[in-house]
């Protein structure tokens, strides 16, 4: 009988010691009950919540990141492993867009940053200027502010200098950093701004600043962005934001005409039930399913057309 308890108290984690010590103090006849109430009593624990309440060992996870899982990959600020490009948001004109050009409203930053984080981009950086920390005034009024502190501790928010000379405030052009940073990580500029002035200050620039610049519109408090940044003839915006573009047979136009479409591989529009199978003409589709040759079908023809 003591063996039994001691292996059964052991298969439940406590140490044999333990189970030792409530067995002479109980009795060899206690009920398990009462010896387990008692090691509890005792303060004894079984070892599996021992090692769990023991402090496990510091992990260096990436920042933003909430798995300790081994073999995870750091995400740095270059992207390599990811297919989205990175997003530089020009702050002060995605928020005078939301705030009607009356109030810097900040949560418009906050509605452009959360929406290319549901799209799965981890690389964003939103540039503001420094004097936006300032209390508002009458002539800036500013909606939100305590979001601009919240997205700096993310290491979202950029803050370009600015300071003050005998009273006035010397102001360092922001787009010029929102330009250069997107410039070099090859990602997306989102404003409304067609910085006209950088685009003949640096040629590079130009091209860049036409071929990556996102513009978008607010309605109400939803930040959308055109699915065709570079027009009717340009890539969707799904591959715009992409590194390498998906390409995908449904943004072909549907045939019209459907299964009734006479044209077979001459058709210009697409269609669906012919992706896994030959192009070919209704006729031919029809002379193959029924297994008649076509001379067959031209002497048949002849002999009908006799008296």
């Amino acid at each position: 009988v003591h063996q039994s308890k001691l292996d059964f108290f052991c298969k439940l984690g406590y140490g044999k010691q333990d189970i030792c010590k409530v067995l002479e103090n109980l009795g060899q006849d206690a009920l398990e009950d009462d010896v387990l109430k008692e090691l509890i009593r005792m303060g004894s624990k079984p070892q599996a919540l021992e090692t769990q309440a023991q402090p496990s060992s510091l992990k260096l996870v990436a920042r933003g990141s909430c798995s300790t899982t081994p073999g995870l990959k750091w995400l740095g600020e270059d992207e390599s492993d990811s297919s989205l490009r990175p997003i530089v948001i020009d702050g002060s004109n995605v928020a005078m867009s939301h705030g009607n050009k009356e109030v810097f409203s900040c949560w418009g930053i906050q509605l452009a940053v959360d929406w290319f984080r549901e799209r799965g981009h981890t690389y964003i950086k939103v540039f503001v200027p420094l004097w936006r920390k300032e209390p508002p005034r009458q002539d800036s009024p500013i909606a939100d502010q305590h979001i601009l502190e919240e997205l700096e501790k993310q290491s979202i928010l950029v803050y370009t200098p600015s300071r003050k000379v005998k009273g006035k405030r010397v102001v360092c052009y922001d787009d010029r950093y929102i330009v250069k940073v997107a410039y070099e990580k090859d990602g997306v500029i989102v404003s409304n701004d067609h910085y006209r002035d950088l685009q003949n200050e640096n040629p590079e620039w130009k091209w860049f600043i036409e071929q990556r610049l996102l513009m978008y519109s607010f309605v109400s408090d939803r930040f959308m962005p055109p699915d065709d940044p570079l027009g009717r003839h340009g890539p969707t915006l799904n591959n715009f934001l992409r590194k390498r573009p998906v390409l995908s047979e449904k943004k072909w136009q549907p045939c019209p005409y459907g299964k009734k479409c006479t044209y077979g591989n001459k058709c210009k529009f697409y269609h669906p039930e012919r992706v896994h199978q030959a192009q070919i003409s209704v006729a031919d589709e029809l002379r193959a399913k029924t297994k008649v040759p076509i001379t067959l079908g031209k002497e048949e023809e002849r002999c009908n057309c006799k008296p």
